[in-house]
C-alpha cells in the first residue's frame, strides 16, 4: 500500500468509523487515557491499516497501541521497503489548515515579482530563526508573504510589533529591524494592533514556535527553511495541481 492509498484509507475510516467501531474505539480510550497522564484527553482512536495496530490522537500528537491497549508505541511507522512515514504523513494532514480563512488584513503582506507562490508566516520579533528566514525571503522571487506578528517570547515581542504595525510602512519597518537590526519609532498610544487576535489565532492553530511556514494548501512547516527547501516545497506543491 503506498503513501496515498493509506492517506485515502485513513480518511475512509474517519468517516465510517463512527457506526462501526464506536464500542471498540471507546474501550480503548477508557483503557489507554488513563496511562497517559492526568488531563491528558484522547481526540481520536481509528485502526490503521498496518500491523493492527490503533492510532491514538492526543492534538497532533500520534502514538500508537493494540487492540486491547496493553501496549503504548512511541515513534514513527516506516515502511521497511518504501521508506514512506505514515506517521509524519498522518500528522502533516492533521496540521493542515484552510488557507481562506487565515485574516490575511491582520498580516503584513509583501508581494515580489508576480506574486503567484503565497505563503503565509507567523514570525515573533525576538526571534533569531525567525530573522534568518527573513533573509531567505528576501532573495526569493515571484512570492507573497504574508506575515503575522506572533508575540511569544516576551513582553518586548509585543512591543516591537506594536511598533512596526503602527509605523507608516509596515514592511519596511519589519525588515529594517529583522534583517537590519534597526529598531522602529514608538507608536502612538492611540494606535491598536491585531497582537491580541493573532496570538488567540497561533494558539488555535497549535503554532507553538517561530517561525511557523503555511502553504496556500493548507499544509505546514514548524521552523525556519532555506531557500532550497522553499523551491522544492513549492515545485511539488505546482506538480499536485
Amino acid at each position: 500500500m503506498n503513501l496515498k492509498q493509506c492517506v485515502a484509507l485513513l480518511a475512509l475510516t474517519f468517516t465510517g468509523v463512527v457506526f462501526a467501531q464506536t464500542a471498540q474505539e471507546s474501550a480503548i480510550k477508557k483503557l489507554i487515557e488513563p496511562k497517559l497522564g492526568q488531563g491528558v484527553k484522547v481526540d481520536s482512536i481509528i485502526k490503521t491499516p498496518y500491523g493492527g495496530l490503533y492510532e491514538v490522537r492526543v492534538g497532533s500528537d500520534i502514538l500508537y497501541t493494540d487492540e486491547k491497549a496493553q501496549y503504548l508505541f512511541v515513534g514513527n511507522v516506516i515502511d521497511a521497503k518504501s521508506g514512506t512515514n505514515y506517521t509524519k504523513a498522518r500528522t502533516d494532514e492533521l496540521s493542515k489548515i484552510k488557507f481562506s480563512d487565515l485574516p490575511l488584513e491582520s498580516a503584513l503582506k509583501m508581494v515580489k515579482g508576480d506574486g503567484k507562490r503565497v505563503i503565509a508566516v507567523f514570525e515573533d520579533p525576538n526571534c533569531g530563526y525567525c530573522k534568518r528566514f527573513r533573509k531567505t525571503l528576501a532573495g526569493m522571487d515571484n512570492i507573497t508573504v504574508y506575515t503575522f506578528l506572533y508575540n511569544i517570547l516576551s513582553e518586548d515581542s509585543t512591543v516591537k510589533s506594536k511598533n512596526v504595525w503602527c509605523s507608516a510602512d509596515r514592511n519596511k519597518a519589519w525588515d529594517d529591524w529583522m534583517l537590519n537590526g534597526k529598531a522602529p519609532s514608538a507608536a502612538p498610544a492611540n494606535c491598536t494592533t491585531p497582537n491580541e487576535k493573532i496570538l488567540a489565532l497561533g494558539q488555535k492553530l497549535r503554532v507553538n514556535g517561530t517561525p511557523a511556514i503555511f502553504f496556500a494548501d493548507g499544509s505546514r512547516v514548524p521552523g525556519a527553511m532555506d531557500a532550497k527547501g522553499l523551491e522544492e516545497k513549492f515545485a511539488s506543491l505546482n506538480s499536485a495541481k
